[in-house]
């Protein structure tokens, strides 16, 4: 694996950085108060391509490679990471997933407008009684005639209020576990769709989570997506490399918090001279730097490993325990440099912190990355 990025992985970096200094940076507080980003956002990341990498072009994406992605979406994350919860969405779980399982009139129907930024996506896989447990979703899709007619609800869906298309998954049939789920694409506005936005939240406080309540909703069999029954894998797929662009924003909370650390040390003066002259204060930003650099290499190991076809799946996982974990410390030893002033919001740090905290949480949590690594090195099930 080359650490160097190429200088067209670079330039799509610094895009990337120029984007969020000048479109994110200055704006996140608000948003975070207001609890609602500037929907505007959507379609400045569609129009740069950020909505469609990694997306063939003939369908609409931007095309390119996994660790480009990678690099922007740690930019983003090091601005906000509730506008990068919409792309890791939108294009990470939903439109890659639809380039992967879809049918050619899938493909053509949604991608290019999900890549474009003119529509949205979100995930609905989550449930208010199944959560790490998504084998046993309670949600259900009963066939008539050439549709299916599905009832249930889902729960802290990123993009539920905002999205165009629900990449929604049901049980087909009695089988019991994970063999019976199959994954549909429902329109946002189908009747029988009804979504409540989720307030109140300790992080991510400008992205729209959403609570979704589907009431005999009817959708077209053509609306599934990949084989009947085989929804479960549809949705480990695109967790395996959702867990890679959890990691990449974890990295981009983890760089924020470095950088803020630095500046304020820098200047904050303490017993006759800037705080970091002092160990201690020198000692948690190595800290800092340390977990920045192994959560980068880890995340940046996956998508070299998927940009050359190979396994990925324990090494996401591996990525998204690790940078996830090294986000919340992250977080916490900048704002022990800050000291009081952390704890107020005209700093960032205490965001980055109340941001770190659900990335422990969802798209598998810390303790189920660690059942999955477990059972990859020893070919036992904890389950």
């Amino acid at each position: 694996m080359n650490l160097e990025p190429s200088e067209e992985q670079s330039a799509v970096r610094r895009l990337a950085r120029a984007f969020t200094e000048r479109e994110i940076v200055p704006y996140a507080a608000a948003w975070d108060r207001a609890e609602s980003v500037d929907r505007g956002i959507v379609k400045k990341l569609g129009d740069l391509g950020f909505l469609g990498m990694t997306v063939p072009e003939e369908y609409g994406g931007s095309g390119g490679d996994h660790l480009s992605y990678v690099l922007v979406t740690e930019e983003l994350g090091r601005g906000d990471s509730a506008v990068r919860g919409i792309v890791s969405v939108s294009l990470g779980l939903v439109a890659k997933t639809i380039a992967a399982w879809g049918d050619e009139e899938q493909k053509r129907d949604w991608l290019p407008r999900l890549c474009s930024g003119d529509a949205l996506g979100c995930f609905g896989l989550t449930e208010p009684g199944t959560g790490s447990d998504a084998g046993n979703l309670t949600t259900r899709a009963v066939r008539e005639g050439d549709s299916y007619v599905v009832s249930g609800s889902k729960m802290f869906i990123t993009n539920g209020t905002w999205a165009d298309v629900v990449l929604l998954f049901a049980r087909t049939n009695d089988t019991p576990g994970h063999r019976g789920i199959s994954a549909f694409l429902v329109p946002a506005d189908a009747p029988g769709l009804t979504r409540r936005e989720v307030h109140g939240k300790l992080g991510l406080r400008g992205q729209a989570t959403a609570e979704l309540v589907l009431d005999a909703v009817r959708v077209p069999a053509s609306a599934m997506l990949g084989p009947e029954g085989k929804g479960f894998s549809v949705a480990m797929s695109a967790l395996a490399k959702g867990r890679m662009s959890v990691a990449a924003g974890c990295v981009g909370i983890a760089q924020a918090a470095l950088e803020a650390a630095v500046s304020y040390a820098a200047g904050r003066e303490q017993f006759g001279r800037p705080i970091a002259h002092h160990q201690l204060v020198q000692e948690l930003i190595a800290d800092i730097s340390v977990d920045v650099d192994a959560a980068r290499l880890l995340t940046w190991r996956v998508a070299d490993l998927i940009d050359r076809g190979q396994p990925f799946a324990t090494e996401s996982s591996t990525a998204k325990l690790f940078a996830s974990e090294a986000a919340v410390r992250a977080a916490g030893n900048a704002l022990q440099v800050h000291g009081g002033y952390g704890y107020i919001d005209e700093y960032p740090v205490g965001k980055l912190l109340r941001d770190a905290r659900v990335m422990t949480l969802y798209e598998g949590t810390s303790q189920i990355q660690k059942l999955l690594i477990g059972r990859a090195r020893t070919g036992v099930s904890a389950f």
